[in-house]
């Protein structure tokens, strides 16, 4: 299985600007998702499952319409066959490092203030090497891979 992101687009079967009851019949076919509504705590809907050892959430926020995907990697002691895919690479087994210099080699300006969190404004892509897991790391700590991936529209804002 390959989970391609496409910033803006989405991750498919996820399109940005899908509905909450077409993002559910989206990912369906991996099991029961689990629908979080919108509540005092979080401002938006969210739409959440897992595909072996892969966890994928959907944010809807504007009109109740999809607006970001994200995808966590998967556990350490895990080697799913499935690849998160951006342009061919793997943002799980792929070093971080790497990553990022594709990103910059297709033009588009990678904000990495935060080498936790750097992220692409405008695509919108965003990526996270955070984690407990004991997983290889660099010299400052960090994790070497990514251990999450956040696709979204071009007005998304994190929260």
């Amino acid at each position: 299985m390959q989970f391609v992101l496409d910033p803006p687009r989405g991750v498919a079967p996820v399109r940005l600007g899908m509905t909450l009851d077409e993002t559910v019949a989206a990912v369906s076919a991996w099991g029961a998702p689990r629908v979080y509504p919108a509540d005092a705590v979080r401002a938006f809907d969210l739409v959440s499952t897992e595909y072996d050892g892969i966890g994928f959430q959907v944010a809807l926020e504007r009109d109740h319409q999809a607006t970001a995907v994200t995808i966590w990697g998967p556990d350490e002691d895990e080697d799913p066959d499935v690849q998160v895919l951006l342009d061919g690479l793997d943002v799980f087994r792929i070093p971080a490092v790497e990553i990022l210099a594709h990103t910059a080699r297709k033009g588009w300006h990678v904000d990495n203030d935060h080498p936790r969190a750097p992220y692409v404004p405008g695509v919108t892509l965003a990526f996270t090497r955070d984690t407990s897991q004991e997983v290889p790391r660099d010299e400052n700590g960090l994790p070497i891979c990514f251990t999450s991936v956040l696709v979204a529209d071009v007005k998304y804002r994190a929260k």
